[in-house]
């Protein structure tokens, strides 16, 4: 296991993170539990859960793990997030200082911690003034209840503002950002990550497989079946997390990788978990396991580095599709000039 720092804060984590989206849903207490024996095993100290996930069930698997597991929980680092719903009222959602205070406290019972290591704004919220959610975690830090804190699932302008809001306002900064990233999905590369290169905010790519579509596991015209995010309702699924099957660009990618791991000898899984490991920003990679199988071959990517040759292929693949203004040739060649001086 490769080791890294956490955004611009001074704390280490694994390469790869383990998320637990799984937990309580498609994998039940005694599987999570080895799951989480697996990656500490391995090397792995970061944990990532959520309020909503399995609606709190996660994040109660994780507490037991942790209280019956003492030593391993003095090295594993815990990161939970709060924003959607967790009831109906008007107040029980967003990133305002009352609901955030009250899935704050909810998530340290669940979880059975005094603090939380990462606190994460599950998405951006358009009613909430950030000032009033900056404020919050800046008193959470204060109050001890969290370490740092981030975001996931913010853009570019949303990212930055919250930066610039925090330097003025004197306030901690955030540390880390949680996108959608692998090889099909690679927008954020306009906006998102130069804006958290700039501000030295760490990336924790989720869906690094895209869903199931860089594992192999999928073929061309054939719809997504049994229980992944895309076989419970192909439709929404594909749409959310992964490509349509007539997209080529997809097949394309896939083709890339699919020669990309017969030349390794590694399987299709690892040699994307490695792509987007040594993507620019990224601190960790979180990983979706079902089952120890799965997580183990996951975990093998931890110390794959790709030759240039072969990472340099699957980046051509791969490039997004984009007009030549703002984000192609020509709207880079605005954004940069020579040194030397000249066209």
């Amino acid at each position: 296991m490769q080791y890294r720092k956490l955004g611009n804060s001074g704390a280490v984590v694994s390469s790869q993170t383990l998320g637990t989206m799984t937990f309580g849903a498609e994998a039940d207490e005694a599987t999570s539990f080895a799951l989480m024996d697996d990656y500490v095993a391995a090397g792995g100290n970061l944990l990532d859960t959520a309020d909503v996930y399995s609606a709190g069930t996660s994040e109660e698997i994780v507490g037991r793990w942790l209280k019956a597991r003492p030593e391993a929980a003095r090295q594993v680092m815990i990161t939970t997030k709060g924003r959607f719903p967790m009831g109906t009222g008007p107040n029980e959602a967003g990133l305002s200082r009352r609901h955030l205070g009250q899935a704050l406290d909810a998530s340290l019972r669940r979880l059975g911690v005094d603090h939380i290591d990462l606190y994460q704004m599950h998405a951006f919220d358009a009613l909430t003034p950030l000032e009033e959610t900056l404020r919050f975690l800046d008193d959470a830090i204060r109050n001890g209840k969290i370490a740092y804190y981030g975001f996931s699932n913010f853009i570019g302008w949303q990212l930055t503002k919250a930066v610039f809001l925090a330097r003025i306002g004197n306030l901690a900064p955030p540390i880390t950002l949680q996108p959608h990233y692998n090889l099909l999905v690679r927008d954020i590369e306009h906006e998102i990550v130069p804006a958290a290169l700039d501000a030295s905010i760490g990336l924790l790519p989720w869906s690094p497989l895209g869903g199931g579509w860089l594992t192999g596991k999928y073929k061309r015209d054939e719809l997504p079946t049994g229980a992944t995010r895309l076989g419970e309702n192909p439709n929404r699924g594909q749409e959310s997390y992964g490509p349509r099957n007539s997209d080529e660009r997809t097949w394309r990618i896939i083709g890339a990788l699919e020669e990309a791991s017969i030349a390794l000898g590694k399987s299709m899984a690892q040699v994307a978990l490695a792509w987007v490991a040594d993507r620019p920003a990224v601190s960790s990679v979180i990983l979706g396991a079902r089952s120890r199988v799965q997580l183990a071959d996951n975990l093998a990517a931890a110390d794959l580095r790709l030759p240039a040759e072969i990472a340099e292929r699957l980046t051509e693949a791969s490039a997004p599709v984009q007009a030549d203004y703002p984000y192609g040739k020509g709207g880079v060649n605005q954004r940069h000039r020579k040194i030397e001086g000249g066209r």
